[in-house]
């Protein structure tokens, strides 16, 4: 399987073999769960406070002859407070128990819960080289020269962008309600990932151009490589990052 090769004016300059990770079959199914793992580690744990709702003196005796006990009261076992007291007559209210006013929730969220779904080394792995092959296979991949990785400003990346064919206008949707008071207001539309060999100048003139993320080919996940729900992803790869994906076999096997 072939790639061509384009400079920075987007002429076509080579063509080049693609590295074995490319030649997966595609599997939808294994990336969705490759993705569901990487978000479910990005979860914020939430729960409630350890001694919530327990706060009060509730302690009842049902003993025989116990001072302050329940015996004989005909009453149930719940849990009560003593709100008042004439000789050894009580006046109670329910508390701590579920239900109660003031009470503990009976089945509270807690924060230690994991909520990491594990997914196996190799399914992680064999999942990136299906997206790899998806790439490839809808002819969303281009491949372009090293030189790319010495852009400093975005003027000159965006000129680059456009001589390959991407389009480099923002497109933005005003989302509606409270997303404008927490600074979300504005979704921009995915575009294409830029993959370098290294993490290099052209990485921070990227993060200024809405749409295109960009990464460093061993950090590559099969969430950066989807749009979700299996669906490829545009993808820009440096020659360097191809290289570097092949000499040290990446995402095969046990050996990385």
């Amino acid at each position: 399987m072939k790639a061509e090769v384009f400079d920075l004016d987007g002429k076509k300059i080579k063509t080049i073999e693609l590295p074995e990770q490319f030649y997966e079959n595609y599997e939808p199914d294994l990336i969705n769960r490759a993705i569901l793992a990487i978000f479910s580690h990005r979860r914020q744990p939430y729960g409630t406070m350890p001694l919530a709702g327990q706060g009060y003196s509730a302690k009842l005796s049902r003993r025989r002859r116990d001072y302050k006990g329940a015996y004989g009261k005909g009453i149930s076992r719940a849990s009560r407070k003593t709100m008042w007291r004439r000789g050894m007559q009580f006046g109670w209210v329910g508390a701590i128990s579920p239900g109660t006013v003031g009470g503990r929730r009976a089945h509270p969220p807690k924060a230690t819960k994991i909520w990491g779904l594990k997914i196996n080394t190799k399914e992680k792995r064999k999942a990136i080289r299906s997206a790899l092959s998806g790439v490839v296979q809808t002819n969303n991949l281009v491949v372009v020269e090293d030189k790319f990785e010495n852009l400093k400003k975005t003027k000159d990346v965006k000129k680059v962008l456009s001589a390959l064919g991407f389009n480099i206008e923002t497109i933005k949707r005003k989302k509606p309600g409270r997303a404008k008071s927490r600074g979300r207001a504005i979704r921009f539309k995915k575009n294409a990932l830029i993959v370098f060999s290294k993490n290099c100048s052209t990485v921070k003139a990227i993060s200024n151009v809405a749409g295109f993320d960009s990464t460093d080919v061993k950090s590559v996940n099969a969430n950066l490589l989807s749009l979700g729900y299996g669906i490829p992803r545009q993808c820009v790869f440096t020659e360097g990052a191809l290289s570097l994906l092949a000499k040290d076999k990446l995402f095969l096997g046990d050996k990385k």
